[in-house]
């Protein structure tokens, strides 16, 4: 036996001496710092192991067949790594009782004909957060499992199987955040044994499922699917049942006990969220007097709640946001108020007044009063509440802070959120053990505090929207997001970003700053999202920029930036990870070389998969864990101004696909690159109010995702390809004011488009235009030059741009593009989400 637990780093090589232990039964490496390191192929040479822990190391790579050569092993655990690949080839395996592959980047679909199926001693496996896929229907052939099955968060999309009901000794089945659909089988009823059932977060419907025989169960978790019906009333008392959540179904009917509500055990109980409970809810779920954690919010109910209903001597959790409170019971009856309360939500709740009941609460650490009618101040009494953590005021009518300027200064308050009041003057003395400030939308004045020095946890300040004025505080290189958008700032951007500095967004836009963009920023290695449009700063285009390996998003219009957008190199921009890149209205000159759009982040055709970006502040309670406890969050991103479809617009919802260009009002000319096609994620495209001349490029026919396209206002000369009527997403398009001719390719992307979308091209004839092609000189559609030609041009710049993917100079002859990024959201979540294992 050998436990070299969390005591090693460095490079696990294939010479360490601890593969000459031939001998050895028992190996547990996991919890080490193995750096860059992959799995060694000579674990195969320890073939007497029973049992080989490697997790929670960082390997990386493949695993190594000679895996297969471990036969006795019993229990192999490979969780949180970095591992990828199909599912390992272990047929030989056959004493596998335990097996756990969770957190690691795996791929490739679960059949029947997998080596897994061939484990048939398995009893415990964990194929968890990985990127598994089923064939046309999962299959449940896991033999003797009688322990443990989890497949939560991987990309699973089928209907669950009847077979299902055959794992009648399975203890914990774990299915969510998947895509399963249709109902669930009834066999699951086969399942007397389980105590554990989470299938929440897919896409199940039906009745609610048939658990009533499944009396062992302690957690039951089927929240954010479509089931319907009601409850089954004997749920409620089973004798184990401690955690129940159906949050986010279309549940109705009232809230029923088969006998008295003393049997019941049940901690936890979470219905809130989009469910459609009629009758009889809230006296029933007050006799629970057990309940830890109760969430009724956004129940759609029409009676007002009483909140003194819920004075349970355990509850620590309570979120009534979404309903009507009886406001008596806000500030009266302190002695009926759950005294043990840690987190409330009363967001969206029609209060008027700041709630007196919480001054009582002095284990309150979560409160949100958001989305409400509070006018007036922020009472002293708050900054008292010795365990207080986050307050989220947001969207009131509150002024300022009641008592003498430094009231909140010893406050235990980390995260403060202010946003959408009306709150003016100065910004307020602020807890010492501040890390989030957002107070955007209100009418606060003067300078920015140097206070904001003293603060060395802040992490988040955002100050957004507001009427600040002065010069930007030298001291915010350790802040990891700072947006002072759309205030009166002056100044230059101070050059104070030093190695190690965590700056993820930087958004100045909309404010009266001068000189150059800080030379120091290239030390921001984290930075993901960088805005300083509609300021006067004067500046060369930024190349040194491309240093940073996750800049995602730059945006310097409307300033004085001047010169070429072309690398001294002539070669491609080169940014690896850019894929909203905005240079509009400034003084840029010159043309583009032809491989300019090559090894750009839109170049992906998969970018636009990825999940959603929310550029807000949200903020929301995550999933618990089997131990049953909140971890709340908030999502913190910047808002931008796209201009898109014709029109410039503020976006507070963006994807991570999102892929635009806006080159426009500038002095650009030349060609535009025929390298533009291979970005295939791009969205939007704006070139407008340039000098731009030549043919428009046919690779425009590859970009299958443009939405908006804007040409308008260049000197562009043949024929509109007849490749871009064929682009099925695109809504708007302007080629208007070039010099353009022919007739107008027909389709529905195309007709629809106004006449103005193509005037001011004496050239041009055919719908939407009242000029006709037909008893006129006026040339056919064809295209610019030989469509042989073109055609092959169009070819070479698909090879170069795998030349250049693959990093491989051979010339221009290879048949496909591969570009394989994965964005990165730029969403910051404020917890540590722990993990269920």
């Amino acid at each position: 036996m050998l436990r070299l637990r969390a005591c090693l780093s460095g490079t696990l090589k294939p010479n360490s001496s601890l593969f000459t232990l031939h001998n050895l039964r028992y190996l547990n490496l996991s919890q080490n710092n193995f750096i860059s390191s992959s799995l060694p192929y000579k674990f195969g040479n320890l073939n007497r192991l029973e049992v080989l822990s490697l997790s929670s190391n960082g390997f990386l790579g493949q695993v190594p067949s000679s895996f297969n050569n471990l036969k006795l092993l019993s229990l192999l655990d490979l969780s949180q790594n970095e591992l990828i690949g199909t599912f390992p080839l272990v047929p030989n395996l056959t004493n596998l009782t335990v097996l756990s592959l969770s957190y690691n980047h795996f791929s490739g679909t679960i059949n029947p004909n997998s080596s897994l199926f061939m484990l048939h001693q398995l009893r415990y496996l964990d194929l968890s957060h990985n990127n598994f896929i089923s064939s046309s229907q999962l299959p449940f052939e896991f033999g003797n499992l009688n322990s443990y099955l989890n497949l939560d968060f991987n990309m699973f999309s089928s209907s669950l199987p009847s077979e299902i009901g055959n794992l009648k000794k399975l203890e914990l089945l774990s299915l969510s955040s998947n895509n399963f659909f249709g109902q669930v089988p009834p066999t699951i009823s086969n399942l007397t044994s389980l105590t554990h059932l989470y299938l929440s977060q897919n896409k199940l419907t039906g009745n609610f499922p048939l658990v009533q025989n499944l009396t062992n169960l302690s957690f039951l978790i089927l929240s954010d699917n479509h089931f319907s019906g009601t409850i089954p009333s004997p749920l409620l008392t089973f004798p184990f049942l401690s955690f129940l959540e159906v949050r986010g179904n279309d549940l109705t009917g009232s809230i029923a006990f088969p006998n008295s509500s003393s049997s019941s055990r049940l901690e936890s109980l979470l219905l809130g969220n989009n469910n459609r409970f009629q009758g009889k809810i809230i006296e029933p779920i007050s006799k629970l007097t057990n309940l830890n954690q109760l969430d009724l919010s956004y129940l759609n109910i029409s009676y007002t709640i009483d909140l003194t209903l819920f004075s349970f001597k355990y509850l620590s959790y309570l979120a009534l946001s979404g309903n009507t409170i009886s406001l008596s019971s806000l500030g009266s009856n302190l002695n009926m108020i759950p005294p043990n309360l840690e987190i409330l939500y009363l967001s969206s709740c029609g209060i008027q007044e700041f709630p007196n009941i919480l001054k009582i609460l002095k284990n309150l650490e979560f409160i949100d009063l958001s989305t409400n009618r509070i006018k007036g101040k922020v009472p002293q009494w708050l900054w008292n509440l010795p365990r207080l953590h986050t307050v989220a005021l947001s969207n009131n009518f509150l002024n300022g802070f009641a008592g003498p300027a430094d009231v909140s200064v010893n406050s235990s308050v980390k995260i403060l959120d202010l946003q959408q009041n009306l709150f003016e003057g100065t910004i307020p003395i602020l807890p010492l053990s501040i890390n989030i400030f957002t107070a955007q939308g209100n009418r606060f004045t003067g300078s920015i505090p140097l206070s904001i020095c003293d603060y060395k946890s802040i992490t988040h300040l955002l100050l957004p929207y507001n009427n600040l004025t002065g010069r930007i505080p030298q001291c915010l290189s350790n802040v990891t997001f700072v947006n002072l958008r759309k205030n009166n700032l002056e100044g230059s951007i101070p050059d104070v970003y030093l190695g190690g500095t965590s700056l993820q967004t930087l958004d100045v836009g909309y404010n009266r700053l001068t000189g150059k963009l800080p030379r120091s920023l290239v030390n921001c290695s984290s930075l993901q999202f960088l805005n300083v449009e509609k300021n006067g700063i004067e500046d060369t285009f930024p190349f040194w920029l491309k240093a940073l390996p996750n800049l995602e998003v730059l945006i310097i219009r409307s300033n004085r930036f001047y010169g070429p957008i072309s690398p001294p190199d002539q070669g491609p921009l080169g940014f690896p990870e850019l894929r909203i890149l905005e240079i509009s209205d400034n003084k840029f000159t010159g043309s583009l070389p032809p491989n300019y759009f090559l090894n750009w982040k839109a170049s992906s055709p998969r970018m636009n998969e990825d999940e959603a970006l929310y550029m807000e502040f949200h903020k929301s309670n995550y999933r618990r864990k089997e131990d049953g406890e909140i971890y709340t969050f908030f999502i913190f991103i910047d808002v931008i101004d796209l201009r898109y479809k014709g029109l410039t617009m503020e976006q507070s919802r963006v994807l991570t696909s999102y892929a635009t260009i806006d080159f426009s009002g500038n002095r650009l000319e030349g060609q535009i690159p025929e390298s533009i096609g291979v970005l295939k994620a791009l969205i939007a495209l704006n070139l407008s109010n340039n000098a731009f001349t030549g043919h428009i490029p046919l690779s425009f026919s590859n970009l299958g995702k443009l939405e908006s396209l804007d040409l308008s206002r260049n000197q562009l000369s043949g024929t509109i390809p007849n490749g871009i009527a064929s682009l099925s997403f695109l809504e708007y398009i302007d080629v208007s004011h070039n010099q353009l001719k022919g007739e107008i390719p027909q389709g529905t992307q195309i007709t629809g488009q106004p006449r103005s979308s193509f005037e001011g091209n004496a050239g041009l004839c055919g719908f939407p235009l009242e000029k006709s092609c037909f008893g006129t000189d006026a040339p056919p559609a064809q295209q610019p030059k030989d469509e042989d030609e073109e055609n092959e041009e169009v070819l070479s710049w698909k090879a170069i741009a795998i030349g250049y993917g693959l990093g491989v100079l051979l010339g221009l002859t290879i048949a496909q593009v591969i570009a394989s990024y994965k964005p990165e959201c730029l969403i910051n979540i404020m917890c540590q989400r722990k993990r269920r294992h």
